[in-house]
């Protein structure tokens, strides 16, 4: 029978849509890909081929587990997911499509693979090569309205980004980057795929981890080692008292100030320029070049060598910590000078008495004759097992 003339224009105008992408893992990018193309190729049928690549960085997962996990997530799709070991590339796509008798084909990828998939088609029509020919009428690529899943990059839930998740055990993060129809445990499944083709162990428990926003710009500042250093000027919070920074908590800053060591939040100081805390308050002239600020009120009336000797104290003591009663000496020039008690220490004295500074000290002094006579004891028994040693050598 001969085909009627409508017949033969039908098969002129023959048109497939296709993409071609690596899926390694796939994910919920991949889903909305496929169903852009779904809805792009309207009465016309359309193609998925996967990359047959394997390796242990970008390309985790095998074909065959590939073809068989893309299917399975995305049953909506599964007759349109290609099994053909003869297609590796988009060129041996093109060339399939080419040999099933059509004539146009419309390519849909990421927004930003566009253009380097539509000079590498053009580029090749009616070409031949090793991939065989083709030769199209009409040669569409079309975006799916996002980045392609599969660049490279982590920006969004890409494959790149699911990978890396794998590679650091992080399980929940990975599974939110599943199409939302997968079961935990088909999750748990593809993830210890990706970590075996990654040379990394089977993981079996799955621990929650939870991702907090930052709790202040202050604190992430801080943490990124941005907010303060050692030796900064700061000043009180409603206070023109100056401090300056001696040691770099978890989340809080300690401060030496007039000689007094303090521990403070991070919202209780603020920084002040070294300048601004020069002019602020005045220095004094003997020892100004040491590094933070030197107030000429904490040596006021002291001689050269007193002031040398009060500002090595200060080094050494605000080092110590606060629960140290030695940080608590007096400095040179302290001994005749008349010194007004801070809220701080008049705070600290109504909650734990007068005597609680001698009360620490006290106990610091027993634990010491503790541990010496823990020692002497070792000594001795040591020195007991030494002689029955030799006794039983000498029997």
């Amino acid at each position: 029978m001969i085909n009627s003339f409508r017949s033969f224009l039908i098969e002129e105008d023959k048109t497939v849509y296709f993409t071609f992408g690596r899926m390694n893992p796939p994910t919920s990018g991949h889903e909305k890909l496929m169903n852009e193309l779904s809805k792009k190729s309207g009465s016309n049928p359309y193609r998925v081929y996967l990359s047959q690549s394997t390796d242990n960085k970008k390309n985790p997962l095998n074909y065959n587990y590939k073809i068989k996990t893309v299917r399975k997530f995305f049953p909506k799709h599964a007759r349109s997911v290609m099994l053909d070991k003869k297609v590796k590339n988009v060129f041996d796509a093109a060339t399939k499509l080419y040999s099933e008798g059509y004539k146009n084909i419309n390519m849909v990828v990421g927004s930003d693979r566009i253009n380097e998939f539509k000079k590498l088609l053009e580029k090749y029509n009616g070409v031949k090569g090793r991939h065989g020919l083709y030769k199209f009428n009409k040669i569409n690529v079309i975006s799916a309205g996002d980045r392609d899943p599969d660049a490279d990059g982590i920006s969004g839930m890409s494959a790149s980004k699911m990978r890396s998740l794998a590679s650091k055990g992080d399980f929940t993060q990975f599974s939110q980057g599943l199409p939302k129809s997968v079961s935990n445990n088909e999750a748990k499944k593809v993830y210890n795929e990706v970590r075996r083709g990654m040379g990394l162990k089977e993981q079996k428990e799955y621990k929650n981890t939870l991702h907090f926003t930052p709790v202040s710009e202050e604190r992430e500042a801080y943490v990124k080692g941005n907010l303060f250093d050692i030796n900064d000027s700061v000043a009180f919070v409603g206070s023109d008292e100056l401090a300056t920074v001696t040691s770099l908590g978890s989340n809080y800053v300690i401060v030496e100030s007039n000689g007094k060591t303090y521990r403070k939040w991070l919202t209780d100081i603020q920084l002040v320029e070294k300048e601004e805390a020069k002019k602020k308050v005045k220095q004094d002239p003997d020892v100004k070049k040491a590094p933070g600020t030197q107030p000429a009120p904490y040596y006021k009336n002291l001689s050269k060598s007193t002031k040398s000797k009060r500002l090595s104290h200060f080094k050494k003591h605000a080092k110590m910590d606060d629960d140290n009663p030695a940080a608590y000496k007096k400095a040179p020039g302290d001994a005749t000078a008349k010194t007004k008690l801070s809220k701080h220490t008049i705070k600290y004295r109504k909650m734990y008495g007068e005597d609680a500074v001698d009360l620490a000290k006290k106990k610091i002094e027993r634990e010491k004759i503790v541990d010496k006579i823990k020692h002497a004891r070792m000594l001795d028994r040591a020195k007991v097992r030494k002689i029955k040693n030799r006794s039983k050598a000498d029997a």
